[in-house]
């Protein structure tokens, strides 16, 4: 593949929903299209599945909007314009576009990126105990590996993952003991319009209030897990109000705990994409109503332009695929479902952000950074005392968010450390200069090709 005369029209970076659209759509009209993603097979973590012959009786009860998977693989399958590469990890791409990959560059005349999105976090005392999972973490394990993380569960945290989270694992057969939401959801009533012209997500909030009663899950909203406690695995979770009052100690064996999403778009910042700040403190790549970014050929879709489900991702994909195919048939019709939906997911933001309140919980010894174990302490003392006013300096004085995840578990929580949460904290734990761990091998291979 020369990386002058580009190989491919459009190169879609991820095959989750959004990437499988975008690919379906755009070689559905004559385009040469390149589909990579880290992972195994089609379908991101949205569409996660086990592998052929691995099932279970409840299986089928996992998989919400399957249908739209089946009809997407389908098309990807049959189609002779599609060439779709499996574990490659996208590392870099340069304007042109060259995709870097750990097996090679990849040159392309449009880019598409569909790198969806990864949880939010926040430290805890005890949160690095074995037993404690991410909520998207639980839903992997269960999807891809038909496993529960334990059967006495509690789920909390915040946002609308935590519903098919806890129903999932209720079906399985886990006790969920109690689905903890960190806000209270009587503000929804103040946004009536979005929620009435969406009724599909009315329905299936009534089905999940159905399901959690039916399965005697109970749901209370308004709290926080302030500690996970035990002594060489979780043996209790202690949730509370923010402020500490409204104690209760739940005896566990597994709490699957998650605060919303971020989108993945550090290949776009790299790149030099324009971005945006959103109401629930997560960083998106700014788009125009044809899903370009201020790259010219360049297009983010689904979450990478912020969390708004499912449909969305699919609608973009599809809005992406039609505006690099120049036919425009159809787009108005996708824009406005878009536009719909993108209304409601604004109004979900702003009802579930991470309460501040976590950070009054923490003690000095609470690990933030668990790649290279730096304690709150330490991150307490470089701002206090070491005079760090950034997350910048806070890394370089204690090494938190250098590790393996380069701040993706713990970048949120080191930069309200250590600035306070400011627009430029937040956008500094979203970028990165190489996107993935690469090997050195594959860096010298390129230095020497540069030359």
């Amino acid at each position: 593949m020369s990386v002058t005369d580009p190989h491919f029209d459009v190169a879609v970076i991820g095959a989750g929903p959004a990437g499988m659209s975008a690919a379906a759509t755009a070689a559905g009209h004559g385009l040469r299209v390149v589909l990579i993603d880290s992972g195994r097979q089609l379908g991101g973590q949205y569409f996660r599945h086990p592998a052929p012959g691995l099932t279970a009786p409840w299986l089928s009860k996992l998989r919400h909007g399957w249908s739209h998977f089946e009809q997407l693989a389908a098309r990807i399958e049959a189609s002779l314009r599609i060439d779709v590469l499996f574990e490659h990890q996208v590392w870099a791409i340069e304007p042109g576009f060259t995709v870097r990959t750990d097996r090679g560059p990849i040159a392309a005349a449009n880019v598409v990126l569909a790198t969806g999105s990864y949880e939010r976090v926040v430290p805890f005392p005890g949160w690095d105990l074995p037993g404690v999972v991410t909520a998207g973490g639980a839903q992997a394990l269960l999807k891809g590996n038909l496993v529960l993380p334990g059967q006495r569960v509690v789920v909390a945290g915040t946002g609308p993952l935590l519903l098919p989270v806890a129903a999932g694992l209720s079906v399985a057969g886990a006790k969920v003991l109690g689905l903890f939401e960190a806000n209270p959801l009587r503000g929804y009533a103040k946004h009536p319009i979005p929620l009435l012209t969406n009724p599909s997500k009315l329905l299936e909030a009534a089905d999940y209030a159905r399901r959690f009663v039916g399965n005697r899950v109970p749901v209370r909203s308004g709290f926080i897990v302030i500690e996970a406690q035990g002594a060489d695995s979780l043996e209790a979770v202690v949730v509370a109000r923010p402020d500490g009052t409204g104690r209760r100690r739940i005896p566990c064996d597994a709490l699957a705990i998650g605060y919303g999403l971020a989108p993945q778009i550090d290949l776009g910042l790299t790149l030099g994409c324009d971005h945006t700040l959103l109401a629930d403190g997560t960083v998106a790549l700014r788009v125009d109503t044809d899903q370009r970014t201020s790259i010219p050929d360049f297009y983010a879709v689904g979450e990478t332009a912020g969390i708004a489900g499912v449909q969305t991702s699919i609608a973009e994909g599809a809005i992406a695929g039609l505006v690099i195919a120049g036919d425009r048939t159809g787009l108005k019709a996708l824009r406005r479902r878009r536009d719909r939906q993108r209304t409601l997911a604004d109004v979900i933001r702003t009802q579930h952000p991470i309460p501040p309140a976590w950070r009054d919980h923490l003690t000095p010894d609470t690990v933030v950074c668990r790649c290279e174990e730096v304690p709150a302490g330490a991150i307490t003392e470089a701002v206090e005392h070491l005079g760090a006013t950034d997350t910048r300096t806070v890394k370089l004085l204690t090494r938190a968010g250098m590790g393996w995840c380069q701040g993706r578990v713990c970048g949120y929580a080191i930069a309200c450390l250590a600035g306070g949460g400011t627009p430029t904290d937040l956008l500094a734990a979203a970028k990165r200069p190489l996107a993935r761990p690469v090997p050195l091998g594959v860096l010298a291979g390129q230095d020497q090709r540069n030359n």
